[in-house]
């Protein structure tokens, strides 16, 4: 199976990152790390948020500023701004003069986000624009600085804040940090006018200011996983800035030559990895990081984007999805429905993978309406059915039909079935064999269910009333 072959779900905005072939993945040989991995597997159901300057022009986050020819770049700039792009560049910018999120309650986000059974969260501290949502001194371009207006309040540090807020939810945090900053004159020099996302320099013409753009990356992740408490995930986004090989820039060369489109640069744009993740994982053991897109020890668990295998993938991954249309905030989108959300947790867990739910505060520092009601309502649906979620793993045969999921304990002594559509009186499964004597439930009421086998089928007669007892998705527990 080839993860190019995934189920596309109908979104607003659509990233590309680089589709890994089930071969490619690449464990990291520390047991420690291997442990941590497995832990991670465990909790299932994550939060993530994309936040920044950015959100005060409903716009897309970062890409606006990207000068190539794509929707999500060029077609995602604020409507009005004309087509000067140097003065764009310049304006959006200066959002960090008008950045003021005096609604900011990362408490409130994170009990929502408990409730609704999340057990991880992933933030934004640096996306690809170079704004940065902590206290960086290497960079004047932060939410900290005088020049933004919210460095006047106690809670200036949003990261700091946020952290704090839902550790104290019981959650893992994790840091998503942008290795491009487009912002930075080492990576954007100023002496050259950029192209496409990549440095706009020739690193081997002059190698001095990649180093000091090398230094300046790692020296930024230092602090986030120096001053900020325990850090469980470091997620590295971005992954066309890595080590190239020889062979590599030359095959990358020749489509260049043979007419290849943009996003492709010979450079080899080498941060050196291995010791960002020695360093890292001094300041934060058993620190678990996702290097994107790039094949390798130091991409812990694979990250299929706004997608959903068709099948099992043989590896650590997670799905990370937007709840409504966009990753950043949008005064106007629309929120996917919760019975859709709790399908997709759901049809996620049961191959084995973990969902990253993407919400984006909005400018004022809230979430909107619609984001804290989705979380109720996935909230309910947990306090019945989470035992079904948390620490399973997916059964060789995870479906039947498109409307029945299964899932399992770790140690396979219980099974879960899962019923997407409302259940009538019975249910027929064919794909199970139960032994002598096994208990079935549903588990919303933990009530009784008699079961029979009939024609190579195992037919299970469920409870009266059972639709009203849960909503969206209901389950069945084996106990064999």
């Amino acid at each position: 199976m080839r993860i190019t072959a995934l189920l596309f779900l109908t979104l607003c905005i659509i990233h590309p990152i680089k589709a890994e072939e089930p071969g490619k993945y690449i464990p990291d040989p520390d047991t420690s790390i291997q442990r941590k991995l497995e832990n991670w597997q465990d909790l299932k159901f994550g939060l993530l948020m994309h936040w920044g300057a950015y959100s005060q022009w409903n716009i897309v986050e970062s890409w606006s500023i990207c000068p190539e020819d794509l929707s999500w770049a060029s077609g995602g700039r604020k409507k009005g701004m004309g087509d000067d792009y140097a003065a764009y560049r310049t304006a959006y910018e200066n959002l960090k003069t008008t950045f003021n999120p005096v609604n900011f309650n990362p408490e409130k986000w994170a009990a929502a986000a408990q409730r609704a059974g999340m057990k991880y969260v992933v933030f934004t501290t640096k996306h690809h624009d170079g704004f940065c949502m902590w206290d960086s001194k290497y960079t004047d371009y932060k939410i900290t600085d005088a020049g933004c207006p919210f460095s006047k309040d106690p809670r200036q540090d949003v990261t700091k804040g946020i952290f704090e807020a839902f550790r104290k939810q019981g959650m893992w945090t994790g840091a998503y940090f942008s290795k491009p900053d487009w912002h930075s004159d080492y990576f954007w020099w100023k002496k050259f006018p950029p192209s496409d996302r990549n440095a706009n320099y020739s690193i081997t013409k002059y190698p001095e200011q990649w180093k000091l753009f090398t230094l300046f990356t790692h020296n930024q992740i230092n602090e986030l996983l120096t001053n900020y408490g325990k850090v469980d995930i470091l997620w590295l986004d971005g992954g066309w800035v890595r080590k190239k090989t020889d062979e590599e820039v030359h095959e990358t060369l020749t489509e260049i030559y043979e007419g290849s489109r943009w996003a492709r640069n010979p450079q080899s744009q080498d941060i050196d990895m291995p010791a960002l993740v020695k360093h890292a994982r001094t300041l934060q053991p058993e620190l678990l990081v996702v290097d994107r897109a790039v094949t390798g020890p130091h991409q812990n668990y694979l990250t299929p984007e706004q997608q959903i295998p068709d099948t099992i993938l043989p590896y650590p991954w997670e799905t990370c999805l937007t709840m409504a249309g966009s990753w950043s905030y949008v005064e106007t989108d629309k929120y996917k429905p919760s019975d859709q959300l709790v399908e997709t947790l759901v049809d996620i867990v049961s191959k084995g993978g973990n969902l990253l739910l993407n919400i984006g505060p909005s400018p004022l520092g809230e979430f909107a309406p619609d984001a804290y009601q989705r979380l109720d309502d996935i909230s309910r649906w947990m306090k019945q059915n989470s035992e079904a979620i948390y620490a399973t793993r997916p059964m060789d045969h995870f479906r039947e039909g498109d409307r029945i999921r299964f899932t399992r304990s770790k140690d396979n002594k219980v099974r879960y079935v899962f019923l997407l559509d409302p259940p009538e009186s019975t249910v027929q499964l064919r794909s199970l064999t139960l032994k002598k004597g096994a208990r079935i439930t549903a588990l919303a009421s933990n009530s009784n269910c008699s079961w029979k086998l009939a024609d190579e089928s195992v037919m299970i007669t469920l409870p009266k009333n059972v639709q009203e007892t849960s909503e969206y998705v209901w389950v069945l527990k084996i106990e064999d």
